[in-house]
Formats: C-alpha cells, sequence, structure tokens
C-alpha cells in the first residue's frame, strides 16, 4: 500500500464523514446504479447514437 493511502485512512478513522455526507456518496452510487441498470434492461436509445456519416473523414 502506499504510504498516502495509509495517511488518508488514518485521518478518516480520526474524523469520519458526517453522516449526510455518507447518504450523499450512498444515493449517488444507487443512481449510477440504477441507470447502469435501465440501460442493461431497456438499452440505449437510437436517437444519442452518434451518426457515422457526420465523421467520415475523421481519422484519430
Amino acid at each position: 500500500m502506499n504510504t498516502r493511502f495509509l495517511l488518508r485512512m488514518a485521518r478518516w478513522a480520526q474524523n469520519p464523514p458526517s453522516a449526510s455526507r455518507v447518504k450523499f456518496v450512498l444515493g449517488i452510487v444507487v443512481l449510477c446504479l440504477g441507470l447502469f441498470a435501465y440501460e442493461q434492461i431497456f438499452g440505449w436509445p437510437e436517437a444519442l447514437i452518434p451518426d457515422r456519416d457526420v465523421h467520415r473523414g475523421y481519422k484519430p
């Protein structure tokens, strides 16, 4: 493990985040998992797929 990571874990153990911060982060994680599940079940909408004809001459 990196020393910086160990120091950050020690700081978190001494000063844990507030309950509202933990709820906020968990809410974001749940939202992301919900969006991922929706995409897996229903697929990606056709309207959001970029047209390949527009970038025909572009080569990265």
